[in-house]
């Protein structure tokens, strides 16, 4: 039964506009004719008017209301604008400002900023410091959301460097370090966490979650114990997102059975988010019969899995080159869980399927999906042609990927490789030469290790490194002793690659005790050579060398990798 329009007006309820409008099918016409009709002010009527009239009408209505603006009322408006017309929400905010002197302080603009869309981060960074408050706190940090949300975080960190040290505050921070963490800045992120730190900054749960996300990025063990350290300090340990984030981060650091202690400390306040970092801590490990375990353990407490869960388990599958259950998995998660698979579900099928050298099987899968394939499918596909030494598909992969991206290094090493391995030497040639008339440059390698919790970057041939003379000596005293065990190196251009160069010094720093693991993490695919000599360098050293590569973990001990020769 319809609301009397006086009651409404007697009322003057956000719920009981909302109600009006409902009736009327959200008409927000309606309430307008309701408001007008019983001269009503209601602030939360009006708000709720502004937020959903289109900009035509809530500009002319903003300027006409019955009462003067609030942060409130002229937020809905803005984000109604901001959402079809960002160019009218800046010159909606420019408005104002001009009219209105009480918005030009910090804590007013700041809700207005949080209104805007990411794009215009730099003319509204311009409007606020000619208001002189692009440094102080609350503007600020909205400036910095801003900027990190539009993929600009050199610009956000130099906002972030230009608050004076005294004004930063527990929200300044966050921003800045979730913002760098979410750009792939995970270093800067760090530093930022580590400054908020020394400068006894409150910590808070974003700032946490943010720098753990930032180590799970570096897979830096020990950056991630110690902020795990700090968390139990701060009294955050148990928060839900804190930890969450300690799972991910373990996990991502391979040390899987920390990432599972976290996970059951957290008892009753894990969410969905929770399961599916577990999931994904066992699945990059191929750990399927964890991820299988932990899945049904989630289904029988009542949570709905979502892609992200059936992600999880299908790249457990394709890890551990289980190509039925990622079958099963699949039609389980459109038949039973009523789910449509994505891009990336088919391609962990297809993953598991080459592995398990099915190569044909997972063309067909391929050619045949419902989603047209991408540059990932067909280069999981070239990895297995090479692989297996599957010549044929590995130029027919190679095509295609060439087709999407002329300039992908990647490919043409690839090729080349699986040339010179089936001793094709002139199609080996051709596949350099093409790479080189496209002008396609190789990317550089780098590998990074985690020496009393700060990152070593290295890269092949290292000369800047303060300890370059000893690390050298180290890696030719490994190389004589690998040679011993019957390793022999047939190109020396191979000695000094970045990820040996990280393995002699995390040996002769001292900060990994003798026992413990070494972790060292590359941004490229690990060469076959380089593969081979960490092989026997683990029983020289007679010690456990964890390599993240770029496709995946490589748990080396006493010459055996938990790779299986597939990578």
């Amino acid at each position: 039964m319809p609301q009397p329009p006086l009651m409404l007006a007697a009322a003057g309820s956000l719920r009981a506009a909302a109600s009006t409008m409902a009736q009327a099918g959200g008409d927000p016409a309606a309430l307008h004719a309701v408001l007008v009709k019983t001269a009503s002010s209601s602030r939360a009527a009006y708000s709720l008017l502004l937020s959903r009239y289109p900009p035509s009408l809530s500009l002319p209505l903003l300027s006409r209301l019955p009462f003067r603006p609030t942060a409130a009322s002229l937020t809905s408006s803005l984000s109604s604008v901001s959402s079809s017309s960002p160019s009218s929400a800046l010159s909606l905010l420019r408005s104002v400002l001009g009219v209105s002197p009480a918005f030009l302080d910090d804590g007013p603009l700041s809700s207005l900023l949080r209104s805007m869309p990411p794009s215009l981060a730099a003319p509204l960074h311009a409007l606020a410091f000619k208001l002189a408050l692009s440094s102080s706190p609350y503007s600020a940090s909205c400036l910095i959301t801003l900027y990190s949300r539009s993929r600009s975080a050199t610009a956000a960190r130099n906002l972030f460097d230009e608050i004076p040290v005294p004004n930063r505050d527990p929200v300044c921070y966050s921003s800045a370090i979730v913002g760098l963490a979410q750009n792939g800045k995970y270093e800067e992120s760090l530093s930022v966490f580590a400054g908020m730190r020394s400068n006894g900054v409150d910590s808070t749960m974003y700032a946490l979650s943010g720098a753990l996300r930032a180590a799970a990025g570096l897979a830096a063990l020990e950056q991630t114990c110690g902020i795990h350290a700090h968390a139990v300090v701060a009294g955050l340990d148990g928060n839900v997102a804190v930890g969450t984030a300690l799972v991910d981060a373990y996990g991502k650091a391979g040390v899987v059975d920390e990432a599972a202690k976290v996970f059951e400390g957290l008892g009753d306040d894990r969410n969905l988010i929770t399961w599916n970092a577990v999931l994904s801590a066992h699945a990059q490990q191929g750990d399927m019969q964890a991820a299988v375990g932990l899945f049904n353990q989630m289904i029988e407490l009542g949570f709905t899995p979502d892609a992200l869960t059936f992600l999880a388990v299908l790249t457990a599958c394709s890890n551990a080159g289980a190509a039925a259950e990622a079958e099963f998995w699949l039609e389980a998660m459109q038949s039973k869980y009523n789910m449509k698979p994505g891009l990336e579900h088919y391609t962990c099928v297809v993953g598991a399927m080459a592995r398990a050298g099915r190569l044909e099987d997972a063309e067909s899968v391929a050619c045949t999906m419902p989603c047209k394939p991408d540059a990932a499918v067909w280069r999981t596909l070239l990895i297995a042609s090479v692989v297996h030494r599957k010549v044929d598909m590995a130029e027919s992969m190679g095509k295609r990927l060439l087709d999407i991206n002329p300039k992908d290094d990647s490919t043409y090493v690839m090729l080349a490789n699986v040339y010179s391995a089936a001793g094709k030497k002139d199609e080996e040639a051709v596949a350099w030469i093409a790479m080189r008339d496209y002008g396609v440059r190789k990317e550089g390698g780098r590998s990074w290790i985690e020496v009393r919790g700060q990152v070593h970057v290295f890269v092949a041939n290292e000369r800047r490194h303060e300890q370059l003379p000893e690390i050298y000596d180290k890696l030719n005293e490994l190389i004589q002793e690998v040679g011993k065990l019957g390793y022999k190196e047939a190109d020396e251009a191979l000695w000094h690659h970045s990820e040996r160069l990280a393995l002699a010094y995390g040996l002769i720093s001292g900060a990994v005790p003798s026992g413990k693991v070494l972790r060292i993490v590359k941004n490229l695919r690990i060469c076959a050579r380089c593969h081979e000599f960490f092989k026997y360098a683990s029983m020289v050293i007679d010690r456990v060398i964890v390599i993240r590569d770029v496709n995946r973990y490589h748990t080396i001990k006493k010459g055996d990798c938990s790779c299986r020769e597939y990578w």
